[in-house]
């Protein structure tokens, strides 16, 4: 029985590891609500008619707890909290590679991510549920011990509140390379015009340096603000800056290293060919999976 219910496990590790980090918006968390949900599976007595649903309504409900229990962590944050990039790709660690998760494009974006958090945890459950993973509105009433009625209208709200904030198709992923490499381009060079032509005028830049490295506290609004606050960045890293390309959320992002240490990923949202959304994670407690 063991055996049978760990090779359960395994083949719905990613289902587990997924929701447990669209919710949360922190890879630690989900790695811990991982945990949990397979001390829970493997002590539950009988045998699960249905494994998948069985470990999704185990797994929601424990990164409810987990979204409960950060609440008032990220009430005292020093300035804005960013979800943690997750590496993807086929050199990302841990079972999370592109092609056989559900870790990528807009579902899991970090523009997704971070408008996820603006929703209450059971908005997010029913979210995740219903739209990443196909879930029935029956099931998702089980976990969130709710009626079908009232699981419809919360999945139709969140997805008013976070659908309209990011694009419906996942990006294509050589294009968004050689949007980042343009980006990078005008930042290093000191190219103020060249860097405003690739910025929206709405663009906004985001930072999480988690009050123990220096970031913008609070969002930065408008093309030529934001231009201005990057060229800075791209002062301080220096002309001989060595960026190196990464994947991060299903996208490639960019990361600088200093003393062979990655101290700052950025993180681009792309709508209509130009770059809407910047995202400067800098918080060292979440880079230690880029080191």
């Amino acid at each position: 029985m063991s055996k049978e219910r760990e090779r359960e496990f395994l083949a719905h590790r990613r289902l587990v590891f997924t929701i447990a980090y669209d919710v949360t918006g922190s890879v630690s968390d989900a790695e811990d609500v991982v945990q949990e949900t397979w001390l829970r599976y493997s002590a539950a007595s009988g045998v699960p008619r249905n494994p998948r649903a069985y470990l999704a309504r185990i797994a929601s409900r424990q990164a409810l707890n987990a979204v409960r229990a950060a609440s008032r962590r990220r009430e005292e944050y020093p300035g804005e909290w960013l979800p943690e990039p997750l590496p993807t790709g086929q050199d990302a660690p841990g079972p999370y590679d592109p092609e056989a998760s559900a870790l990528t494009g807009a579902d899991v974006s970090t523009a997704m991510l971070v408008l996820m958090q603006q929703l209450g945890g059971p908005e997010r459950v029913a979210l995740v549920l219903r739209d990443v993973f196909g879930f029935g509105y029956a099931e998702i009433a089980e976990v969130l011990e709710s009626s079908q009625a009232s699981v419809r209208q919360t999945v139709h709200r969140a997805r008013e509140r976070v659908r309209s904030g990011v694009p419906r198709n996942p990006p294509d992923k050589a294009e968004h390379r050689a949007a980042v490499e343009r980006f990078l381009q005008a930042a290093l060079t000191g190219q103020i015009q060249a860097l405003l032509e690739v910025l929206a005028p709405d663009a906004v830049l985001h930072s999480d340096g988690g009050g123990i490295v220096s970031a913008a506290r609070r969002p930065v609004y408008g093309q030529e603000k934001v231009a201005a606050l990057l060229l800075g960045l791209a002062a301080k890293f220096g002309a001989d800056a060595a960026p190196e390309f990464v994947e991060l959320n299903g996208l490639p992002a960019v990361a600088f290293r200093e003393d062979g240490t990655v101290t700052t990923v950025f993180q681009l949202e792309r709508q209509d060919g130009l770059v809407t959304g910047v995202y400067a994670m800098r918080n060292p407690d979440k880079l230690l999976r880029l080191q």
